[in-house]
């Protein structure tokens, strides 16, 4: 591992530019390089390294708004996938790793990524600013390239944005393999002890993967649940050839109502085999039943938001990362009924099909940083596949 020049560091300034006109200035910890990216924050107080990479943050410049990032480094363990798909990332201070699981710097991975970062920016401002805002087109430049502010903010105005555009497809895996290989984990994943042994499997499912988490595929082969990962854009009529036991509509980025050949997959496998749904895969399943997706002013991202099961009228603690959310009113004409909201601002947190075997969560019941409230979800899929 290599050791942080500080003093370099303290010397590649770099510029945050908002859609809204505000500039703030910090310094350049990662590549070299602009990027344009819709900024959210990240209320996590640690899992840096899952939060990274998660691919549903493609197209998102992330800050953290705990304020020291960086001491535990990055390990072999903690990826969530191959890669590091977010535009950007955000701290107030980045600290010198000191950890006996560390083997490189957060700045060291960055840079072999390629991901533009900056340090040195008031966080707490800027949480304050999307809160009361919402959610802004950004623009990071990191490059030594003359830019003016004023053009920096242009840039970001100018910007797509991710309201209509489809990042699954671009997370996704571009061939099917099957999870069920320790070395893919290195054999350390597992959060077993040395007594314990890996269940047998029991049933074996297709996942779409629209950007899937590592730790949902972990929890899954946990519960005895095998999982054949499929690319985003995979027909339902091949998946039905495939004769899996139950179909996981995974997590995944940017806006659900553009993932229409997702949608389409739904329709037709509703009704013929057991499914669940995480995050993204929640709301195309929802939309795949009549509902209608929005979003949200600031989203959702971090690792303590209260959900209730109505269910069961328990509360559980949540990790969560969308910006957009089923609305509750669109359900109310549709086969579904809620079963979990959120009781922050009371938005949806989960669905289940009235007289078909499928439900799904907007959170992420495999943590990877969080509780592991909801863990219990995975099991509940195993038992819909035994009926």
């Amino acid at each position: 591992m290599q050791k942080t020049d500080w003093k370099k560091l303290r010397a590649e300034s770099a510029t945050l530019a908002l859609e809204d006109g505000t500039i703030l200035k910090g310094y350049s910890f990662g590549a070299r390089k602009d990027m344009l990216g819709e900024l959210v924050f990240n209320t996590g107080m640690s899992g840096y390294q899952e939060i990274i990479s998660d691919p549903s943050y493609a197209g998102q410049i992330v800050a953290m708004t705990y304020p020291e990032i960086g001491n535990t480094g990055i390990n072999s363990s903690d990826y969530e996938s191959t890669s590091l798909f977010l535009s950007g990332f955000i701290v107030h201070n980045i600290n010198q790793p000191s950890n006996w699981r560390c083997d490189k710097s957060l700045q060291e991975l960055l840079m072999k990524e390629d991901i533009p970062a900056i340090s040195g920016i008031d966080t707490r401002f800027l949480t304050h600013l999307l809160r009361s805002k919402g959610t802004q087109k950004a623009f990071i430049h990191c490059s030594d390239e003359i830019i003016t502010e004023e053009d920096c903010v242009k840039k970001a105005k100018e910007w797509e944005g991710l309201d209509g555009q489809d990042y699954a497809s671009k997370v996704s895996c571009k061939d099917a393999y099957d999870f069920d290989n320790l070395e893919m984990t290195n054999g350390t994943y597992w959060g077993l002890s040395d007594s314990e042994i890996l269940p047998q499997i029991e049933y074996n499912i297709v996942a779409y993967d629209y950007g899937i988490k590592w730790n949902i595929l972990r929890g899954l082969r946990l519960k005895g649940i095998g999982a054949r990962v499929v690319p985003a854009q995979t027909s339902a009529e091949e998946i039905v050839r495939l004769k899996p036991d139950g179909v996981f509509f995974s997590n995944g980025p940017a806006d659900p109502a553009a993932v229409t050949y997702a949608i389409e997959n739904a329709k037709k496998l509703i009704g013929k085999v057991p499914i669940m749904g995480i995050c993204l895969g929640h709301q195309i399943l929802s939309i795949a039943c009549g509902a209608v997706t929005s979003r949200l002013k600031f989203g959702h991202h971090g690792c303590n938001h209260p959900v209730k099961n109505l269910l069961n009228e328990s509360v559980e603690i949540t990790s969560q990362n969308h910006n957009f959310a089923v609305t509750p009113e669109s359900i109310k004409n549709t086969q579904l009924e809620v079963t979990h909201i959120n009781l922050n601002d009371m938005s949806v947190e989960g669905m289940r099909h009235k007289t078909e075997p499928l439900f799904a969560v907007q959170y992420h019941p495999e943590a990877a940083p969080g509780p592991h409230d909801p863990s219990y979800l995975f099991k509940n899929f195993k038992t819909l596949m035994s009926r």
